[in-house]
């Protein structure tokens, strides 16, 4: 059988296993087409470097793909870690919320301090006391109304610096001290009398105890005459705390005082209304002072 006969002549494929090689079909040695060959050599060679470039375009693009995804997946883990996992649905809030005002605990602060509590009683009442810290000054001021200080006495015989009915009513009721100063203007004098008790139940007895004839004895000296000696004069009594305090106006010229002598009266008022002040202070000065201790 000779090569070439008897059919159609097969073409040999290089990348075909056991297909037939083209061998020279004239020749009866057999030799190789060496041209042939080579051709084929150089044809096959040619596919394998389109298969080898293709195959690295290919690799190129799976790797720019991996990469590709590999950012993205980067990118979407961190857009997770920045943002919490499970958040909770947001709750609705009412369009007109108001803020609830604050609520604080009732505290209850320490009562003020009275200074009536100072003066009631010789035990609270510890404030030097004298007709000077009672009475200070050269002169004083009511209203549009100056007057002109006079003497001061200050006396443990309380008895001694009164008269009519008051020596036995200072000392039924325990008076420790009794104090006195007078002022005078325009011929109008004044003197004050403060009787000091230990405690504000004893001045208030005194108190309601005295009568019309109960005066305290007028003090004259330093620029005031004597007065209300044997003269009809005017006469006040009252009390605050464990002090009681009498009044004694009249003229220094000795006139009697009549009911329509209305500037004795006032004067006697001026100075019992000063008076009650000054003790009232007494008290103030030394609550203060307690409180801030």
């Amino acid at each position: 059988m000779s090569y070439g006969q008897g059919g159609p002549q097969s073409q040999w494929d290089p990348w075909k296993p056991n297909s037939q090689q083209p061998w020279n079909s004239g020749s009866g040695d057999q030799t190789p087409d060496w041209a042939a060959l080579a051709e084929a050599s150089e044809t096959r060679n040619k596919r394998r470097r389109v298969l080898f470039i293709g195959g690295g375009v290919l690799a190129t693009v799976g790797i720019g793909a991996a990469v590709a995804m590999a950012v993205v997946s980067a990118n979407g883990d961190n857009n997770a870690s920045d943002q919490p996992s499970d958040l909770p649905a947001s709750a609705s809030l009412p369009s007109n919320s108001a803020a609830p005002a604050p609520s604080f605990e009732p505290t209850s602060a320490p009562p003020p301090l009275d200074p009536k509590d100072f003066i009631a009683s010789a035990k609270k009442d510890t404030a030097p006391l004298s007709a000077e810290t009672l009475f200070p000054g050269t002169q004083l001021t009511m209203g549009e109304t100056v007057y002109k200080k006079g003497p001061t006495a200050d006396t443990t015989n309380c008895a001694s610096a009164a008269d009519g009915t008051l020596p036995k009513v200072l000392t039924a009721n325990g008076c420790t001290r009794l104090l006195r100063v007078s002022y005078v203007k325009d011929g109008v004098a004044v003197t004050v009398g403060v009787a000091v008790f230990d405690t504000e139940a004893k001045a208030t007895k005194a108190k309601g105890q005295a009568d019309k004839k109960s005066i305290v004895k007028s003090l004259a000296g330093k620029g005031v005459k004597p007065f209300c000696n044997s003269a009809v004069c005017r006469s006040t009594t009252n009390s605050y705390g464990r002090y009681a305090y009498f009044t004694i106006a009249g003229f220094t010229s000795g006139k009697d005082v009549g009911t329509k002598d209305t500037k004795v009266f006032r004067t006697g008022d001026d100075l019992a209304e000063f008076t009650f002040r000054q003790i009232r202070r007494r008290g103030e000065a030394q609550a203060s002072a307690a409180a801030n201790q």
